[in-house]
């Protein structure tokens, strides 16, 4: 579509350095279009405060705020922690949140009549692929603009720098100016002293963790909780029955304050280049932790070895921007057929950083006390005699031929 056509843009708007200068760039290099802002609330709690009054007052003629979080957590987050999807360490939590929120986008673009949809996702990241990917397939004609890949803004600074000339309001300067991602999962912190890999992150630092507290702040005090999954899911939390997104939160708050969750992470993006990243996620990585330690005694050898492999698979494809496709739905259907029985509770214990597990049990444990004791049992260790010898035939007639042929 050319330029002259777009009269109307949706734009994928969080109130940040990018989208705060892509409104008023948009309506200068757009013909003056409208742009209707459109944040996706998948959990980023204070980073909506204040948003539609600054979205307006930059250009933008009205906000939608979309409240995705109960879809976010329940239709993206649980289906890859059922996976026991990780990609390099890890918990995917920007890679979960942008199918969801570009599904909205789409929603509201078609809702507005809108010429095209708008994103800020450089053009050396994951999020542009996540984010147009989903736009295709939900509204496969929809022009999108992607400004870093026009414009002549080459850093961030220079961002800043255009905020200041169009007096732009930033709660960042040049010495705070990580690039975040944060929603009801994680938060990600990328760029500044994070760029060289000799750094260590400043996590003691008063204002650079979010979520919690370094291992070395966190309580001398070990804390036990209790989980309590049906299929899979997470259904309560010490005892209390509790929606999944309810369980993230308040593990969130448990986990952050004992150093849960916090990971420093050299990854491969999509793109070809590899970063860094810090990483915060208290409540993911004790939901991970728990649902991993519950299918240890709730899944049978192949299919858990099974399921490991395509773990690999699945996280790939939510890395890469791949969710609404066959081959992802078509792993989530195996996932779910493995959770069937995936039912029980499982206590940890949290210590300055570290879960450590303090019992599972379930209805349909695969473990059995009475066949796997030390002490007297029924099991006739005499089986195991005729089992060895056809296990290790192969071995054995190899060896006779070589043996011969020396």
């Amino acid at each position: 579509m050319d330029k002259k056509d777009i009269k109307k843009v949706v734009l994928a708007y969080s109130g940040g350095l990018d989208t705060s200068i892509i409104i008023p760039w948009l309506k200068e290099n757009y013909n003056n279009c409208e742009v209707i802002a459109v944040s996706g609330n998948v959990g980023q709690a204070d980073e909506l405060d204040g948003l539609e009054e600054k979205a307006k007052k930059t250009g933008a003629s009205k906000l939608y705020v979309l409240d995705l979080t109960e879809e976010y957590v329940d239709d993206y987050v649980i289906p890859t922690m059922k996976a026991g999807a990780v990609y390099e360490d890890y918990l995917l939590g920007t890679s979960t949140a942008r199918p969801c929120i570009a599904k909205g986008l789409v929603d509201v673009a078609k809702k507005e009549g809108a010429d095209a949809i708008c994103h800020g996702c450089t053009g050396k990241g994951n999020d542009q692929v996540r984010f147009e990917l989903a736009i295709k397939h939900f509204a496969p004609n929809m022009p999108i603009i992607a400004p870093w890949r026009e414009w002549d803004i080459k850093s961030r600074e220079e961002e800043i720098e255009y905020a200041e000339a169009h007096d732009i309001p930033l709660k960042i300067n040049r010495e705070t100016n990580y690039s975040k991602d944060k929603n009801l999962w994680h938060l990600s912190h990328e760029g500044l002293d994070l760029e060289d890999t000799n750094n260590e992150p400043t996590y003691e630092k008063k204002g650079f963790l979010e979520m919690g507290v370094s291992p070395i702040d966190a309580p001398d005090e070990p804390e036990y909780i209790t989980l309590d999954f049906v299929k899979g899911v997470p259904v309560a939390l010490n005892g209390e029955k509790m929606t999944a997104k309810e369980i993230i939160l308040a593990l969130n708050e448990i986990g952050g304050k004992n150093g849960i969750g916090i990971t420093d992470i050299v990854e491969n993006r999509l793109v070809g280049m590899k970063c860094r990243g810090v990483y915060e996620t208290p409540g993911g990585t004790i939901l991970y932790k728990a649902h991993e330690t519950l299918e240890s005694i709730c899944l049978d050898k192949m299919t858990m070895h099974e399921k490991q492999r395509i773990a690999i698979t699945f996280a790939e494809l939510v890395y890469n921007g791949q969710w609404f496709t066959p081959l992802r739905e078509a792993l989530s259907a195996f996932v779910d057929k493995t959770q069937e029985n995936v039912t029980g509770y499982v206590k940890l214990k949290l210590y300055k950083g570290n879960i450590i597990k303090a019992g599972v049990d379930s209805p349909y444990s695969l473990y059995s006390e009475e066949i796997a004791t030390f002490g007297e049992s029924d099991y006739d260790q005499k089986d195991s005699q005729g089992f060895i010898n056809l296990y290790g035939l192969p071995i054995k007639v190899q060896a006779v031929v070589n043996a011969k042929n020396q």
